[in-house]
């Protein structure tokens, strides 16, 4: 009984200590053209539970929803590549940065939800890559 504990403590420990190593994101970092500096992805900073993915629900969801009645395009992580959502934040064409939906949030803001879609894009991951597919 007293080796399955250990065991299992054990096993926990191994489990906990790998997580942040396992849901790293994947690329590690993107080089934002507009700041010109270079931003560190990690899951905390850029994946599903991140703050750049609350706002995009917030802000963005709120219009780029299936089916709305706004005229918004439907919008997701994967609408575009990672290249694409740079290019989104780099010339602000949508015609949400341009009629001011986007002066409610800060640059802090802005950098966040880039860098949540650019880490999600629909070219993000590649399952034949060992990072990849765990």
């Amino acid at each position: 009984m007293k080796n399955f504990f250990f065991f299992l403590f054990s096993t926990l420990l191994v489990a906990i200590l790998a997580l942040p190593a396992t849901s790293e994101a994947t690329p590690k970092k993107r080089l934002d053209e507009a700041t010109q500096t270079c931003r560190i992805l990690t899951f905390y900073n850029s994946g599903w539970a991140s703050p750049g993915s609350k706002i995009f629900k917030k802000s963005c969801k709120s219009c780029h929803y299936q089916g709305n009645d706004k005229g918004a395009p439907f919008l997701y992580s994967e609408s575009k590549s990672m290249k694409g959502w740079n290019r989104v934040f780099l010339t602000r064409y949508p015609e949400c940065a341009k009629n001011g939906s986007w002066s409610s949030l800060s640059m802090e803001d802005i950098l966040q939800v880039n860098d949540y879609l650019y880490r999600n894009a629909a070219n993000t991951y590649n399952p034949k890559d060992a990072e990849d597919c765990g």
